[in-house]
């Protein structure tokens, strides 16, 4: 748990980046990429490097004719490049299909040459292997923007889609992380601007949380309590795990949302600063009408406009927003109580994709729990099926109902795909107990 609490705590913690600049030295430790066989089970294993990024594949010997392609999530900022075995391998390859992976040729959030490389290795794979007789594209957190991307960047090469706690909404994810550190420093009083000083997370982030009760976030005063439920409306609405997902993310993971606010709002690859909140109503409660508290906050919160070049759209050139421009069949999996990539993710894309006309291609689902890409093996096996069974028989899936706050809010919402056999992190990690949710209602 610390060790996953730390890697992430390095996310988008961008600095600015010099012009003149020397590009990093990326690179692979080729040594690191043989991998053996699975017991019991014959397969072709090939690694290597692909334009200057490391890869996987496995075609298992009575391969089925489908590949699956694996893109990763955020790798920090470091200079070794490193590549996943896809996390359904082992239900893959003994049921037939081959897989690829990717290491991308960077690191840091750039989901754009993640695509271009992932896409570089199916290419590859077609011309090593032939053309699939289908293509899926899979990919989790970072690699689930990368997922998206593939899905609409390149659909005629791909036949179905599936990115897991994914990041969507792109730039909404950026906005979501200087909501929080904003309506923090308004609702505290301390009242710090961003961009925010270095001393932020050592000085200043303890004096805020002091301010906003007794013991954040385990016990709140007003001013806590506002900023819990504004979070709330942020990240997704009312709904089923988001009080154990505030408590873990600002309790157990530590200061890991303020952590998130303290770069300088420019991305890798993106010119100028891309968030921004000036086109944001906040509210603390699910009346549309602000009531007094709610308008002196809206009127008082720093606000911040991107720069016009911090989030154009020039296709994969830049950090590409998804459109909604879905044409395959995208059967996707999100936490509800997931603070770091939220479910607003997932409901920002549903809007894309319907002001597409494209909602026909769009089936999501929520499961329970607070974590970050925190699904049980059932759970993704699950999906996944369900997405073949989608693309290769016509049986579009059953999903959750996203955009519709009621059903959101229902105390039932994410049982239906929710493996509840399976053992969690609350009854698995000691101390954690504490964050154990409500049951799932009698049927």
């Amino acid at each position: 748990m610390r060790k996953l609490v730390l890697v992430l705590f390095a996310f988008l913690l961008v600095a600015p980046v010099a012009m003149a600049a020397k590009p990093p030295a990326y690179f692979v430790d080729e040594s690191k990429l043989p991998f053996n066989e699975l017991p019991g089970i014959s397969t072709q294993r090939l690694w290597g490097v692909h334009n200057k990024a490391g890869y996987r594949i496995e075609v298992p010997s009575n391969w089925n004719g489908s590949l699956v392609m694996w893109a990763h999530g955020y790798r920090g900022t470091g200079l070794e490049l490193t590549v996943d075995n896809h996390p359904l391998r082992a239900f893959l390859v003994a049921n037939g299909y081959a897989w690829a992976a990717s290491s991308y040729s960077k690191n840091a959030y750039d989901p754009a040459q993640g695509a271009k490389d992932t896409h570089a290795l199916t290419q590859f794979f077609n011309g090593k292997f032939g053309r699939p007789t289908r293509t899926y594209i899979t990919g989790a957190s970072m690699g689930g923007h990368v997922t998206g991307i593939v899905a609409e960047q390149w659909h005629s090469s791909y036949d179905g889609a599936m990115p897991i706690c994914g990041v969507l909404g792109d730039y909404e994810l950026f906005d979501y992380f200087l909501d929080f550190n904003l309506a923090a420093q308004t609702l505290s009083g301390v009242g710090k601007q961003y961009p925010f000083a270095a001393d932020y997370l050592s000085v200043t982030v303890p004096a805020t949380k002091a301010a906003l009760g007794p013991a954040f976030p385990f016990a709140l005063n007003a001013a806590g309590q506002n900023l819990k439920s504004l979070v709330q409306l942020r990240s997704g609405g009312v709904r089923p795990l988001f009080d154990q997902g505030f408590l873990f993310w600002n309790g157990v993971a530590g200061d890991f949302l303020f952590g998130l606010g303290v770069g300088d709002g420019t991305l890798p690859r993106q010119p100028g600063v891309a968030v921004q909140n000036s086109d944001v109503v906040y509210q603390f409660d699910t009346d549309p009408a602000l009531s007094g508290a709610e308008t002196v906050f809206n009127s008082s919160v720093q606000r911040v406009t991107a720069d016009p070049q911090g989030r154009r759209n020039n296709g994969i050139a830049n950090v590409p927003p998804t459109t909604g421009d879905l044409r395959i069949p995208m059967l996707t999996l999100h936490t509800l109580g997931d603070l770091f990539v939220p479910f607003h993710m997932e409901q920002e894309y549903a809007r894309r994709v319907a002001a597409k006309g494209n909602a026909h291609n769009l089936v999501q689902r929520a499961t329970r729990d607070y974590g970050h890409c925190s699904f049980t093996p059932t759970e993704l096996v699950t999906t996944f099926v369900d997405l073949t069974k989608w693309v290769e028989g016509g049986i579009k899936p059953a999903g959750d109902e996203v955009l519709d706050p009621t059903a959101v809010a229902d105390p039932a919402f994410g049982c239906t795909f929710t493996d509840k056999v399976s053992p969690r992190q609350w009854n698995t990690v000691p101390g954690l107990g504490f964050l154990t949710p409500p049951d799932c209602p009698a049927p």
